[in-house]
């Protein structure tokens, strides 16, 4: 592997794509929300446990490329057991930071600096992206976005 990939593929990101968090289907989830690349073929399917103000449990289960299944991963471990808001504002920080657009003083998650190699292959930016912005719409429909 280049010099370049080994800065994309990261220790976080190897170690979420081989043992990814809470990686498994959830038959009888309240809510499942469908990430689909028909560029790449990345396909997943996320299955949320929510009230009306908070994701109780989030799994996930499908196939993708290293990138796409690591993020998806981090992306159930980061917003897991959070208000709806909160939930909401981490994964607007967390596109933030893959659309290169965070103040420096914003305190990122070691997890979330493990996609900073995304920034040096923009055609990598889907794979990074794909789940995070179809929960981002799935709470945009539960709650009021200001």
């Amino acid at each position: 592997m280049n010099s370049e990939l080994k800065k994309l593929y990261t220790e976080t990101i190897k170690a979420h794509n081989d043992g990814p968090f809470h990686f498994e289907k959830i038959g009888d989830a309240p809510y499942t929300i469908k990430a689909y690349n028909p560029i790449c073929g990345d396909r997943f399917e996320i299955f949320v446990d929510s009230s009306s103000t908070k994701i109780n449990t989030l799994h996930f289960h499908g196939f993708g490329c290293a990138i796409s299944k690591a993020s998806t991963s981090i992306l159930t471990k980061s917003i897991e057991g959070k208000n709806l808001r909160e939930a909401f504002d981490i994964i607007c920080k967390f596109l933030r930071f893959i659309d290169k657009g965070l103040k420096d003083n914003e305190a990122l998650s070691p997890d979330f600096l493990a996609f900073s190699g995304v920034h040096d292959f923009p055609e990598r930016y889907d794979c990074a992206t794909l789940s995070w912005r179809e929960m981002k719409k799935f709470l945009e429909s539960k709650i009021t976005i200001r």
